[in-house]
C-alpha cells in the first residue's frame, strides 16, 4: 500500500503541477481567473517538486518515513487551503473536488502510518 499510495500521489501531483506550466489557458479555464499568474506558477513547480520527490521515494528500494510524512503534510495542507479558500469565495468550489482527493490521501497515510511494519524501516 505504500509504493502504490507514493506512486499515486506523486502521479497526481506531477500532473496538477505541471498543467499550469504546460497550459496556462486551459488550467484557468477550469480553475478561474487569477490576479497572480506568477503564484500559479510557482505553487505548480512546488507540487510538480513534491511529486517528483513521491515518485523518487516509490522507486526506491529503501523504506523511509520521510517521504511518507512530506505526502501526508501535503495532502492536509493543499487540502485544508482548498476548503477554507472554496468556502470563502476566494477560488471555485472545483477545488473542492481537489480537496477531497487530498484528504483522501491524507487519510490513507494515517492508515499506512499505523499498519505498516516498522521493520522495513532501516535507520543508517
Amino acid at each position: 500500500m505504500r509504493k502504490v499510495l507514493l506512486t499515486g500521489q506523486g502521479i497526481y501531483y506531477a500532473f496538477t503541477g505541471i498543467w499550469p506550466l504546460l497550459h496556462m489557458p486551459s488550467f484557468l479555464a477550469v480553475t478561474g481567473p487569477k490576479k497572480e499568474v506568477w503564484l500559479v506558477v510557482t505553487v505548480g513547480l512546488l507540487v510538480l517538486a513534491i511529486g517528483a520527490a513521491l515518485l523518487t521515494a516509490a522507486l526506491h528500494k529503501r523504506a523511509e518515513r520521510s517521504p511518507e510524512v512530506l505526502g501526508f503534510f501535503s495532502a492536509v495542507g493543499l487540502g485544508a487551503i482548498d476548503v477554507r479558500y472554496a468556502l470563502n469565495d476566494v477560488i471555485l468550489d472545483v477545488y473542492l473536488l481537489d480537496a477531497a482527493v487530498e484528504f483522501l490521501m491524507a487519510l490513507a497515510w494515517v492508515w499506512v502510518f499505523f499498519k505498516t511494519d516498522r521493520s522495513i524501516y532501516r535507520w543508517p
